[in-house]
C-alpha cells in the first residue's frame, strides 16, 4: 500500500466476508431475513461478493432502487418518505416490498401498486412504516423516533383496522444500536400496535442493529427475534442494517502536506478533508481512530489537531497524540472509513477526491475508480 498515491479509500474483501458471515449465521438462527441498506454501502463494484452470500437490499430512493436491480440482481425493499405521480410506478417495477410513510400515500397509490399486481411481472407488498415513538439514540439528527419526526405514523394516528392492502409494518428506531436497544423498542411496538400484528405478513425491524461490532451479543438478538416469531408465526422478520455489513472493513489513506503552528496548537495539514470525505465526523459528530495515534490524548507526547485541505474553517476535528514528532509526507490511516462514509463524501471546494481500492482476499490490491477533473466538472453542469 506504500507504493498508492493518497489520497485513497482501501477496502478489505476478507474483512468484508467476515461480516457477511456473522450476517448470515444470525439470519439462519434466527429465522430473520438480513437485507443491505444502500445509505450505509453503495460500493457496488465490490457487490460481486455481497451476491455470493444472496444479499438483497433496501433502498430509500429510486437511484438505490435501481442500483439493487442492475449490480445486486434483484428486487428492493423500498421505503421512500414520499412517493410521487412521477415516481410511483418505477418505485413498483423494481420493488418486492414498498414501504408507505404515511396512510395519505398509501390510499394515494395503493391502487397503482394494486393494478400492478394484477398485470406485471411480480407481486409487490405494501406496508406501512409505523413510529413506535421510543428513542433510544442520543444524536437528536439520527434519531427517526424524536418527537415531531416526519417518519411514520404514531399510534394515535392509525385506524381502528387496517386498511385493505397493507400487509405489512416498518420501523426503524436505532442507530449502531445493541440488541437490548431493540428489545425496548420491539416492546413499545408490541405494546402499541399489538393489535395489529396478527394481521400481517411481514414487519421490517429497520435498520442501527450493528451486529458486526466485538462487544455485540448476537445470542441475545437470536433470543429476542425467535422469541417474536413464536409469538407471532404468522409473520416474517426483515431487519436491513446499514453499518454491520462493511462496519470495520475500510479505511482513508492520507499524506501530511503541511503543518500549521498558531498559539501553541500544531495542526497537520492532509490531503484529505473531513467534510469532503469524511462528513460523518462532522454531522455527528465524532472522531475517528487513527493507526498509528495513541488511544487517548497525551499532552506529554507529541500532539496534533489534524485539519483538513479545504477552505472550511471548521475541516478539523479534535486532537491525537503520537509516539513521535510527525513530519510532512508521513501518511495517516484513519480507521473505519467505508460504512457511510464513501455514500456521504461530495467534491465541495473541488477538492481532489480520493481514488478507491480494493485489497482481495490473495493480497491483490484492485482499482475500483479514480477520480479527476471531469467527475467534479461534470457534476456541475
Amino acid at each position: 500500500m506504500d507504493k498508492l498515491k493518497s489520497p485513497y479509500y482501501i477496502v478489505y474483501e476478507d474483512k468484508i466476508r467476515n461480516n457477511l458471515k456473522l450476517i448470515k449465521e444470525v439470519s439462519a438462527r434466527s429465522g430473520a431475513e438480513i437485507i443491505m441498506a444502500f445509505k450505509a454501502n453503495a460500493l457496488w463494484k465490490t457487490f460481486h461478493i455481497f451476491r455470493e452470500f444472496g444479499v438483497k437490499s433496501t433502498a430509500s430512493s429510486l437511484n438505490e432502487m435501481m442500483l439493487a436491480n442492475d449490480e445486486l440482481h434483484s428486487l428492493a425493499h423500498t421505503y421512500c418518505p414520499a412517493y410521487t405521480d412521477g415516481t410511483i410506478d418505477k418505485y413498483i417495477e423494481g420493488s418486492s416490498h414498498i414501504t408507505f410513510n404515511s396512510l395519505h400515500q398509501f390510499n394515494r397509490f395503493y391502487s397503482r401498486v394494486n393494478q400492478y399486481n394484477l398485470s406485471g411481472n411480480h407481486t409487490v407488498s405494501c406496508g406501512l412504516r409505523i413510529n413506535p415513538e421510543v428513542s433510544v439514540v442520543d444524536t437528536d439528527i439520527y434519531n427517526p423516533c424524536i418527537k415531531g419526526s416526519r417518519f411514520g405514523v404514531i399510534i394515535d394516528e392509525m385506524p381502528e383496522t387496517l386498511p385493505d392492502g397493507i400487509e405489512g409494518f416498518h420501523f426503524h428506531a436505532l442507530c449502531e444500536s445493541t440488541s437490548y436497544d431493540l428489545e425496548k423498542v420491539l416492546e413499545a411496538v408490541e405494546s402499541k400496535f399489538g393489535k395489529y400484528l396478527d394481521s400481517l405478513k411481514w414487519i421490517n425491524m429497520g435498520g442501527g442493529h450493528l451486529m458486526t461490532r466485538a462487544d455485540y451479543n448476537t445470542d441475545h438478538l437470536v433470543k429476542i427475534l425467535q422469541e417474536f416469531k413464536s409469538r407471532h408465526p404468522n409473520i416474517s422478520v426483515i431487519l436491513e442494517p446499514g453499518s454491520a455489513f462493511t462496519w470495520q472493513t475500510g479505511d482513508l489513506v492520507a499524506t501530511i502536506v503541511d503543518i500549521v503552528n498558531n498559539g501553541g496548537i500544531k495542526t497537520l495539514i492532509t490531503d484529505v478533508s473531513f467534510a469532503c470525505h469524511m462528513p460523518d465526523t462532522l454531522e455527528m459528530p465524532y472522531k475517528p481512530a487513527i493507526q498509528s495515534a495513541l488511544a487517548e490524548v497525551d499532552t506529554k507526547m507529541p500532539t496534533y489537531r489534524i485539519g483538513g485541505n479545504s477552505c472550511l474553517s471548521c475541516d478539523f476535528i479534535g486532537d491525537w497524540s503520537f509516539e513521535h514528532e510527525l513530519k510532512v509526507g508521513e501518511q495517516l490511516v484513519f480507521l473505519d472509513m467505508n460504512h457511510y462514509t464513501t455514500v456521504k463524501t461530495n467534491m465541495f471546494n473541488g477538492i481532489q477526491h480520493p481514488s478507491i481500492y480494493l485489497q482481495e482476499s490473495d493480497g491483490n490490491i484492485k482499482l475500483l475508480r479514480e477520480f479527476n477533473y471531469l467527475d467534479y466538472k461534470n457534476r456541475m453542469s
